[in-house]
């Protein structure tokens, strides 16, 4: 059944008449809405899509809603969404050569051109009925936010036609889709990831789809910009081939100037992304430049554009000074100089590089300078400046060349008073060279040549070389020029004035054409307006010709034709100007003469509405508005745009000094001469001001200075007042010991308890150490004693040797012997343990030694000196308190605590040398102290081997059955035997006596 309904649809010949399309786009509708079965409603929108070129407003009408359902509830089907994305595209889109390719293969670049249809007014219904369907889907704001979930599905076949869908609806309706998708979360972002896509198609497409998006809003392209824009764009066109490259470059490269026209702020984050620095490979041109194809020429145009866009002269000056200086640093402007000297570049690309360098040295001294060196590659080589002149007044050049270079040489004296001297200086007499051409020379070749455009441009240029410069104004009055043979030579200012009021010459130079004389005059005239503006002695030297003043009033007065009235307009300036800076100096052309003559022979009033011919010719407007030269042909190129700001400013004055009348301009004087006093008054208080402000700027610093050396001073106070105060507490400490010594010492020696105390303080350090020296005198014969004892302890071990080894011999001993040696070790026992008692002793004693030791380093800060401290510390702070507020005597008292420093230190010295001292006589006494205890050790460990000795040999005496006797016995033994011996002596004294 379903079948045969679409058979019918689709072409089938069926039996009954044929259907309508309207009824057929019905019928397939209804299907769509009721339809259960997903297949019968794919085919059913595949039908749809089909009939939508056809029967576009049928389609569109009937079918919109159901599309936009199928959108919404058919996700999971990616083959029903695609067919009706590229419905809902085909209804919507207004692009012919679209319609009829919508089933062809899509193009790689995924650029899409407009083909105009022959008929206007079916195109015209054609974009009406697009704009309609677009307003009918965005009368929902649901809708586009769907269709931006929809480009997150990977398929080929759903992303593709959603892109292509949004990107005509932004060409329709750009304003509101914009303002959906700034609201849309990550709608932005969603947009952007199409710059990621692998399918070439799709990123292309992404391409124009960004390029809708970011047309006029800021908020947006700081989106796309802070979303890695500049990366991913500039990587996209390395990898296209850079200016090789086909139709993508040119997309990304479009993108890209629409992120950044106008845009401050992605204009800076390019700059410091450091984006400028890979733009200069795009730049690179080889030695053959012939046979540049069309699309190279269309990117490298993008990419001059590109860089115009970052130093915009409409840009903020420290934006555009920003980026001016970025491209020298990386050296665009040498490569696009080498573009500019290159041959064999065409061209428009040759204009539009002239026109790039030009806004890239605009108002850069440094790249100014740099413009200045470059020098062309002829012989003998000439400066770029000098080649670039010899194309402007070359009447057989292009005229937007000419505009071109014109418009760098202004750029390359916009401030820039430097080059402003160098160019005047090529017409100073003493600097002519006749063996080579210089820009003076073409300029003035210009100026009088037989072509209205070249006498135009060089006058404009000289203009520039004269703008805001007294200095150069001035030294161009010292210009002269030969007009024939045998002829005196006249000044530049007077061969201007001479052209300017002999008409049969002119006619003769302007080719009998109107707008060519015009041209000519117009801008003789800017140059002397510029010329003697604000320099009172060119307007004097223009007024010593008595030729001009009447020539003036003279093309001023007269009733001439439409053509004529911009003549008028700039004569009457030029007379205003000699009116306005006029100092007086010639008696017949005054202020108030001049103003005389215009009134009987022309008519303020008259004069005033001359004036105001300038301000409203229709080409004055059109060249204030940039400072680049663009003219739609040369007839139309009369105005300068720096011509216009003087004209601006110097109108009003004019008109009120006209206007004025004598006792009027006398008390305008007085004004003036009292505001001259004044002045010189106030640059007189300035200047002591001035130098007030040096002075406290000085004193400041002084003082600063002085509060930091304090601070310091109060550090050192500090730490000084806490030693005074350690001292202080040591000294306390060792006074109460001492106190204490000194009790036991009266008792033992009888010495009277009412000493005085600074008597025992001064005496302290010579009683201690002889005290200390007695007490190692007593170690020491302690240790003398332990000597002798140890030695008799070695004797009393060989008796018992020799007591062993004869009983040995002898083959047994009695029990009482064993006893002997029993009590023996136990008295040895007994003296070792008194021994290691005293050796305890001694180390106790050497501690608080020691401790009396460190006590007596530290106590040379004796009361009387902490007081003389307190007294400096005292005198210290009242000078560092009156710092702060007599400001004269800072150095005086800032002198003083350095000298009161000084003296604390030379006192801290003297305490650390006193300290070192009794350090070293310290160590000495710890040095014998610890060689005492180090012999006491040697002795105990003596002592514990003879102990071992001992215990052996009494061992072995039991083990041979001995009996061991004790100390105490033996030397009873011995004292019984000595007197034995006494007795038996005595008995034979006794005998002998008898």
């Amino acid at each position: 059944m379903t079948m045969n309904f679409f058979r019918g649809v689709m072409g089938g010949q069926p039996a009954g008449p044929q259907p309508t399309g309207a009824e057929t786009i019905h019928k397939l509708c209804d299907r769509v809405a009721s339809s259960t079965l997903l297949e019968d409603r794919r085919d059913a929108v595949r039908a749809l899509k089909s009939l939508s070129k056809k029967y576009r407003l049928e389609v569109g009408t009937q079918a919109m809603d159901h599309l936009v359902h199928i959108l919404q509830t058919d996700r999971s089907d990616s083959e029903i969404l695609g067919y009706a994305l590229d419905t809902l595209y085909n209804i919507i889109c207004n692009d012919e050569e679209e319609e009829q390719d919508m089933a062809a293969a899509p193009p790689l670049s995924g650029k899409h051109k407009n083909v105009p249809v022959s008929d206007e007014n079916a195109q015209k219904q054609e974009e009406d009925l697009g704009v309609l369907f677009t307003d009918k889907f965005l009368a929902d704001s649901e809708n586009v936010t769907l269709l931006l979930t929809l480009l997150e599905e990977f398929d080929f076949h759903v992303r593709w036609p959603g892109v292509k869908l949004l990107t005509a609806l932004l060409k329709n309706q750009c304003n509101q889709v914009q303002g959906v998708i700034l609201v849309s979360p990550m709608g932005v972002s969603r947009l952007m990831d199409l710059l990621a896509d692998s399918r070439e198609v799709i990123r292309n497409d992404g391409l124009l789809l960004l390029q809708q998006l970011t047309k006029g809003n800021a908020a947006i392209q700081k989106i796309v910009a802070f979303e890695n824009a500049f990366e991913r764009l500039l990587d996209i066109i390395t990898e296209e081939g850079s200016s090789d490259g086909g139709i993508v470059v040119e997309d990304c490269l479009l993108l890209l100037v629409n992120l950044l026209k106008n845009n401050s702020s992605n204009q800076n984050f390019f700059k410091e992304g450091s984006y400028i620095q890979r733009m200069k490979p795009w730049f690179e041109v080889g030695d053959d430049n012939s046979g540049w194809s069309a699309q190279k020429v269309t990117n490298l145009h993008l990419m001059l554009q590109l860089v115009r866009v970052m130093v915009s002269p409409v840009n903020s000056p420290g934006a555009t000074s920003s980026c001016q200086k970025s491209m020298y640093q990386c050296g665009l402007l040498q490569q696009l100089c080498t573009i500019l000297m290159a041959t064999g570049v065409p061209a428009d690309i040759l204009t539009e590089t002239i026109n790039t360098v030009s806004e890239v040295i605009r108002g850069s001294q440094i790249n100014q300078d740099y413009f200045a060196s470059v020098n062309a590659p002829s012989n003998p080589p000439r400066p770029a400046i000098v080649v670039l002149l010899m194309s402007m007044v070359n009447e057989r050049q292009p005229f937007v060349l000419r505009c071109a270079v014109l418009y760098c040489f202004q750029c390359f004296l916009y401030k820039n008073q430097k080059g402003q001297g160098e160019i005047v200086a090529t017409l100073l007499p003493s600097t002519i060279d006749a063996n080579s051409i210089s820009a003076g020379q073409l300029l003035c070749g210009g100026l009088f040549s037989a072509d209205s455009l070249s006498n135009w441009c060089a006058a404009v240029a000289l203009a520039h070389a004269l703008q805001d410069n007294l200095t150069q104004k001035e030294q161009l009055l010292r210009v002269q020029l030969a007009t024939s043979l045998g002829k005196p030579p006249v000044s530049l200012l007077q061969q201007c004035t001479n052209i300017l009021s002999q008409g049969d010459k002119i006619n003769r130079r302007a080719k009998s054409e109107k707008g060519s004389k015009v041209q000519t005059r117009v801008g003789l005239l800017m140059l002397l307006c510029t010329w003697i503006s604000n320099c009172p002695i060119a307007v004097t030297h223009f007024l010593h010709n008595q030729e001009n003043v009447p020539f003036l009033t003279g093309q001023i007065s007269e009733n001439l034709g439409e053509d004529e009235r911009l003549v008028q307009g700039l004569c009457a300036l030029l007379l205003g100007i000699c009116i306005y800076y006029n100092d007086n100096s010639l008696e017949n052309y005054t202020k108030e003469k001049l103003k005389q003559l215009i009134e009987k022979r022309i008519g303020k009033e008259n004069f005033v509405e001359k004036l105001g011919f300038v301000t409203k010719h229709e080409l004055y407007s059109r060249a204030a508005q940039k400072p680049q030269p663009v003219f739609p042909s040369p007839e139309q190129m009369l105005f300068d745009h720096e011509f216009t700001k003087l004209v601006k400013e110097l109108e009003g004055v004019i008109t009120k000094a006209v206007h004025k009348t004598s006792e009027e301009e006398k008390k305008e004087e007085e004004v003036k001469k009292t505001l001259e006093q004044h002045d010189s008054i106030v640059i007189q208080y300035k200047d002591l001001i001035r130098d007030q402000d040096t002075q406290i700027q000085e004193l400041r610093e002084q003082v600063s200075t002085l509060s930091l050396n304090s601070e310091q001073m109060h550090n050192q106070i500090t730490q000084q007042q806490s030693q005074i105060q350690q001292h202080k507490d040591q000294y306390n400490i060792l006074k109460l010991k001492l106190g204490k010594d000194s009790q036991g010492l009266s008792s033992n020696q009888g010495l009277s308890s009412s000493q005085g105390e600074g008597a025992h303080v001064n005496g302290l350090h010579s009683e201690e150490l002889s005290q200390l020296r007695e007490e190692v005198e007593e170690l020491r014969r302690q240790h003398t004693l332990q000597h002798t004892q140890l030695s008799d302890k070695d004797s009393l071990i060989n008796t018992l040797r020799c007591g062993a080894a004869a009983q040995t011999a002898e083959g047994g001993a009695g029990g009482s012997d064993n006893t002997d040696l029993l009590r023996e070790v136990e008295s040895l026992r007994s003296r070792v343990q008194s021994q290691c008692a005293e050796i305890s002793q001694l180390q106790t004693e050497r501690q608080e030694l020691i401790r009396r030791a460190e006590a007596v380093s530290s106590a040379p800060a004796s009361s009387s000196e902490s007081s003389a401290d307190t007294v400096k510390v005292s005198e210290l702070e009242s000078r560092l308190a009156a710092q702060t507020t007599e400001t004269e005597r800072l150095k005086e008292e800032c002198r003083g605590l350095r000298e009161g420093h000084a003296g604390l230190e030379q006192q801290l010295a003297s305490a650390q040398s006193t300290v070192a001292i009794e350090q070293t006589e310290k160590t000495k006494l710890q040095q014998e102290v610890q060689e005492s205890k180090k012999e006491q050790d040697d002795l105990l460990m003596l002592l514990a081997d003879q102990d071992q000795k001992i215990l052996n040999l009494k061992q072995r005496l039991r083990d041979l059955g001995e009996t061991i006797e004790d100390e105490d016995e033996l030397d009873a033994r011995d004292q019984f035997g000595e007197d034995d011996d006494e007795d038996d002596e005595e008995e034979e004294d006794e005998e002998n006596n008898d």
